[in-house]
Order: structure tokens, then C-alpha cells, then sequence
């Protein structure tokens, strides 16, 4: 991994210093004795090779040297600088001007590799950070797909709840209109005159001239005895029953109905059948 970043700037580096010290002998060569102007070439390549050199000492024990980096900056600079100086005084300015940027590129290269040098890591290092990146996406796979199973189990269930709710409701409202018309049925033959002597005759014994009025079965909310208050309360004679609902129908004025007489019947304590009651309330009321 280290030749990745390391060859491209060595390489960068050889051809700039060739071409700079090229450029230099070339162009100073007219106007001096070509020695020197190599000389000054080498100067240049020298002095770059020299920074250079002592940076990356530096890098190896893990410093760094601003003042020794401005220098190499500096015989970088130098080096474009001739260059386009050269380019300048050419015909082909341009192909010269392609190439002025070597320099800057070679120091630019030794920049990018320190900068690898001072993050990379080993092979052991890799391998457990990739190590950890991938149970963490393991984690937050199976995180998503309990997320979605559990998603999909409550849309299952809540589907199943509305379905049954629905059901319910259903049967209720069916329940309840069929207990309505039961109920204006029954209304309908309470109030019919003939349909109220008819059911007399058959309930109870006919006084000429008196109809009674037949009472409508209990429709509503009861208040349940406790089974303790049955067990224990003493049966009521058929006399004493009789006595007992003579006298709670009349404890009021007009006279109560049944259903108001059973109630409070209920609600003192006392104890008897639906049967005996109402056959008790029925002498009474003949």
C-alpha cells in the first residue's frame, strides 16, 4: 500500500528535476558557459533534494518543521518559476507552459503521501475495524428485520381485534332490533283492548266488568340477589306474601305497579319466586 503513494511522487520528482535542470543548462547556456549553468540547475535540484530528504526524516520520527517545508515550497517555486520563465521566451510557449507544473505536482504528491502516512493503519488494525463494521451492520439488519416482523404481527392482530369487534357489534345491533320489535309487539298487544281480555281469561279468573291490566315482562337492568341473602332469608308463607305485597302496593297512592311493587319487594330484603309473586300479586289485585 505504501508504493501506491511513494512511486508516483519519486517519479514525479525525478522527471521535474531532469526537466528543470534541462530547462536551466538550455536557457542560461546561451548567456554563460554551460558549466555554469549546471551548476545552477543543480543548485536548484540540490536544495530541493536536500528539504526534501530532511522532511521526510522528520516524518519518519513522527515531527514536522514548518520552516524546512517553506523552504522546500521555495525551491519548488523556484523551479516553476524558471520554467515558465523558459516557456515565456519560446515560440511553443504552450507546450512548455504544459510541463511548468511538475514541480508544484512532485511536492504536492510528497504532501498527499504524508498524509497517507500519518493515517494508515496495519493489517490487524484493518481487519478489526471491518470486523466491527460488520457486526454493526449485522445488528442493525436483524434490528430491521425484528422491527418489520413485529410491525407485521401487530397489523395481523389488530386486523383480527377490528374483525371481531366488527362481528360483535354486528350480532349486538341484530340482537338488539330483534328485542325491539319483540318489545312493540308485546306493547302492541298490551294496549289492544281485545288482545288484553283474551290474555286475562287465560291468566286469571274474570270479574264482569274489570279488566285487569296485564303487566309487560321486565326488560332492563335487574339488581341480582346474593346467593347468601337467598340461602339464608326463611321462606314467606303464601298469607304472609300476600300480606307483605297488599301492603308495599299500597304504600303509595295511586297504587303501584308491579314491577315497582317487586322492586322494593326485592330491595327490602325479602325473598320469594317470580312465580309465587306474581300469583301472590294477582290475588290481591282480583
Amino acid at each position: 500500500m505504501r508504493a501506491k503513494t511513494v512511486l508516483p511522487a519519486v517519479g514525479m520528482t525525478a522527471v521535474s528535476m531532469v526537466l528543470t535542470l534541462a530547462v536551466v543548462v538550455m536557457w542560461l547556456g546561451t548567456a554563460m558557459p554551460w558549466p555554469a549553468a549546471l551548476v545552477v540547475g543543480l543548485g536548484i535540484d540540490g536544495g530541493w533534494l536536500a528539504t526534501l530528504a530532511y522532511e521526510r526524516r522528520l516524518a519518519a520520527q513522527g515531527d514536522h518543521s514548518t520552516p524546512v517545508t517553506a523552504v522546500g515550497w521555495s525551491f519548488g517555486l523556484i523551479a516553476t518559476g524558471v520554467l515558465i520563465a523558459h516557456a515565456l521566451t519560446e515560440e511553443s510557449a504552450g507546450a512548455w507552459l504544459a510541463v511548468a507544473w511538475l514541480p508544484i505536482a512532485a511536492k504536492a504528491l510528497w504532501l498527499v503521501h504524508g498524509l497517507w502516512e500519518r493515517t494508515a493503519l496495519t493489517g490487524e488494525a484493518l481487519d478489526a475495524i471491518q470486523g466491527i463494521q460488520q457486526e454493526a451492520r449485522d445488528e442493525a439488519a436483524v434490528a430491521r428485520a425484528r422491527l418489520r416482523a413485529e410491525a407485521a404481527t401487530e397489523e395481523t392482530r389488530l386486523t383480527a381485534v377490528t374483525q371481531a369487534g366488527a362481528r360483535v357489534a354486528h350480532v349486538q345491533a341484530k340482537t338488539a332490533n330483534a328485542l325491539s320489535r319483540a318489545w312493540s309487539t308485546l306493547k302492541t298487544a298490551r294496549e289492544g283492548e281485545e288482545t288484553g281480555r283474551a290474555l286475562t281469561s287465560v291468566t286469571s279468573r274474570v270479574t264482569p266488568g274489570v279488566t285487569p291490566r296485564w303487566e309487560l315482562p321486565v326488560w332492563g337492568p335487574t339488581e341480582p340477589v346474593s346467593a347468601f341473602a337467598l340461602e339464608t332469608a326463611p321462606a314467606l308463607s303464601d298469607e304472609a306474601l300476600d300480606r307483605l305485597v297488599d301492603q308495599i302496593r299500597h304504600s303509595e297512592t295511586p297504587a303501584l305497579s308491579y314491577r315497582e311493587m317487586a322492586s322494593r319487594f326485592r330491595s327490602a330484603g325479602h325473598s320469594a319466586s317470580e312465580v309465587r309473586l306474581r300469583a301472590a300479586w294477582k290475588r290481591m289485585v282480583a
